[in-house]
């Protein structure tokens, strides 16, 4: 195929003499790269690389696994005909590659900036992002799902999942997989095997790979076909050990896909064209059937601070790009994260039945510090919500004292495991819930926005919020010692507030908040991180003449209804504020006090509350902002509520 160099007339850099990228600033689509000769592919693989660290370097974000498919996403959109072939990225990680590509480079440097690209494949955001992935191990299920439906329509298009290692832990994985050998429709896995997820992959696959290559079968078949061989010349003998070293590797890693219905090949080197190009030819040209195409590749590759990082630059701020340094900001106080670790650690040097469980999150839980000071106590189930839920159940049950520690979006996954599994049995399984509230460049795919809402509708379940790190030591404790049934306490992501904090936490009374400050007008009841908004807010109220009072609820479930009342009956104004959706804290005072006939006195009650809508990635504090959940957003909230002579000029605008 001839070469034909496309120029875009975009934002796109032109092309000079000291240009990094002279053959990527001439493809603007996957249509133009599809004009190149192959022989010009590796090259643009090394240029995309080369800009994709450049981008991340200015933006932050997810390095490490885009750089491990370069050559990947190149030879894909070589080879198949996107959009109208779909290409599904697991997780979405990944995908800066693959965003460059389509038709986004002019935008590339504005991703997970406020108003900018996603870090995330989005459906909205490109036709070349046929499904959103930003939870793992979906995309089997999504693109089986658009085969299905291709093959209704009589159509021919070509459906390509790529989903790594670490997401095949997940059960929904395998569902899917069972499902597609069922009905035999013309699909394509890539196993994106780069050995490492966030966190090694743990679970049953690599164990029953090696039970296969250890078991008597195999063993005694490989021990004949040895006798034999060391009868051979030594240079035949070589060959032969190789060639059994690939055989074995081969089946190994195709019986088990091949028992579900799959045609596996691999594994492939999935930085090598000239190995990809031709397979995905082939697979594109000759299957009719699902097929499994394993690609062994290198997390960061290409990028050595990557390669030789634990993580290999999984999530990254911005960095120096020769140096490999982040510049991460100091932290002026510890993160909720790391207080809830060492919290958790104090209370299980005098507890033996304190054990952690995480779902493959060691170093976002802040297990990781749990598991070097009691390795024999966590447990890392890998993506597997559900099933860590209801392995905690287990626990439970035989009397220790599972702390089952997942983000607020995560849990989401295993919600019919906490109600059947946990509250319904009435077992006392601990979920401390990380991410709770707005977690800035992630975005609406990562908020912890509806956890409060979906645990306290749910009989006998504890629901706690921490205001700042000391209240989370404390509900830290607190859940040690409840033994009745499920308690869950929420806490954001980042930095507390810079408390003094003490040596071990106070086991706080169930159900019962506390008051912070005194006034006689309008009361704040905040749930949750909002706090410190919570006292900027009194203090302008109190500067405006309107005495405030500031209580800490500490309880969504059971709520401390001798606080409310008191609240309801000695203030003019009443207001609520959390960091979730409608139907959560404000919505069972709202409910309670409605029973009790308060609202016929002529409370004036509002619930500030996360909005109604899905928000897009900014920083924190401008999503809060917009949310109505800052010192103004409350102020405004209150001068409204009392009626126009309190509302200051700009107010009233």
């Amino acid at each position: 195929m001839a070469a034909r160099h496309v120029f875009y007339s975009g934002a796109f850099p032109s092309v000079t003499a000291d240009s990094k990228t002279p053959l990527l600033d001439q493809v603007s689509s996957p249509a133009e790269l599809r004009q190149l000769d192959e022989a010009e592919l590796g090259q643009l693989a090394e240029e995309l690389r080369t800009e994709t660290i450049d981008t991340v370097s200015i933006t932050g974000g997810h390095l490490g696994a885009g750089l491990g498919v370069v050559e990947l996403t190149v030879a894909l959109h070589y080879v198949f005909n996107t959009p109208d072939d779909r290409i599904i990225w697991d997780v979405g990680h990944q995908s800066y590659p693959h965003k460059i590509l389509t038709e986004r480079r002019d935008r590339i440097r504005t991703l997970r900036q406020p108003g900018g690209l996603s870090g995330f494949t989005k459906r909205s955001e490109s036709i070349y992002d046929p499904f959103g992935t930003a939870h793992s191990s979906t995309s089997i299920s999504a693109g089986l799902g658009m085969a299905a439906a291709r093959d209704l329509k009589d159509g021919d298009n070509n459906v390509i999942a790529v989903i790594g290692d670490g997401a095949m832990s997940a059960g929904m994985a395998y569902e899917a997989m069972n499902n597609a050998g069922h009905l035999g429709s013309r699909l394509v896995v890539i196993l994106n095997d780069n050995d490492m997820s966030i966190a090694p992959p743990v679970g049953a696959m690599s164990a029953y790979l090696a039970k296969l290559v250890s078991g008597p079968t195999y063993q005694s078949l490989r021990g004949a076909a040895k006798s034999i061989v060391k009868n051979f010349p030594k240079q035949l003998a070589e060959k032969a050990a190789r060639a059994e070293e690939y055989a074995r590797g081969f089946w190994t890693g195709g019986t088990l896909f091949e028992e579900l219905g799959f045609y596996y090949v691999g594994p492939v080197d999935g930085h090598n064209l000239e190995h990809l190009l031709p397979i995905l030819k082939n697979v594109r040209d000759t299957h009719n059937g699902p097929v499994l195409i394993h690609a062994v590749t290198q997390k960061g590759k290409g990028y050595a601070p990557a390669e030789g990082a634990k993580d290999k630059y999984h999530g990254v701020a911005k960095f120096d790009v020769v140096t490999g340094k982040q510049s991460k900001p100091k932290a002026n106080a510890p993160s909720y994260t790391n207080v809830f670790a060492t919290s958790l650690i104090r209370e299980a040097e005098e507890d033996e039945k304190v054990v952690a469980i995480t779902a493959a999150m060691p170093d976002g839980t802040g297990l990781n510090l749990f598991g070097e000071a009691f390795p024999e106590r966590t447990y890392d189930v890998g993506i597997a919500e559900q099933h860590a839920v209801t392995f905690a159940a287990g626990m439970a049950t035989e009397g220790y004292k599972p702390f089952a520690a997942i983000y607020s979006t995560f849990l989401q996954r295993a919600y019919d495991q906490v109600i059947h599994d946990v509250a319904l049995q009435g077992l006392p399984v601990r979920f401390p819930i990380d991410r709770a509230g707005l977690v800035g460049a992630d975005g609406a795919t990562h908020a912890g926005a509806f956890d409060t809402a979906y645990l306290s509708c749910l009989p006998g379940f504890v629901v706690m919020a921490a205001s700042d790190e000391a209240e989370l030591r404390h509900m830290v404790a607190t859940a040690v010692a409840y033994d009745e049934g499920p308690i869950s306490f929420r806490y954001p992501r980042g930095e507390g507030v810079g408390l003094d904090m003490p040596e071990r936490g106070t086991v706080l009374e169930i159900g019962k908040g506390i008051v912070r400050r005194e006034g006689t007008k309008v009361a704040l009841l905040s749930f949750g991180g909002r706090m410190a908004e919570c006292l900027k807010a009194a203090d302008e109220l109190d500067a405006a003449g309107l005495s405030t009072t500031v209580a800490d609820a500490r309880f969504a479930k059971p709520l401390d209804m001798d606080l409310i009342r008191r609240l309801a009956r000695e203030h003019e104004v009443l207001v609520t504020i959390e960091e979730g959706s409608v139907g959560g804290f404000g919505s069972h005072v709202l409910s309670a006090l409605a029973q009790e006939g308060a609202l016929d006195a002529g409370l004036k009650i509002r619930t500030l509350t996360l909005p109604d809508t899905y928000q897009d990635h900014d920083k924190p504090a401008s999503m809060y902002a917009s949310a109505g959940l800052d010192k103004e957003g409350i102020l405004t909230t209150v001068f409204t509520a009392l009626g126009s002579e309190f509302m200051t000029g700009s107010q009233r605008a």
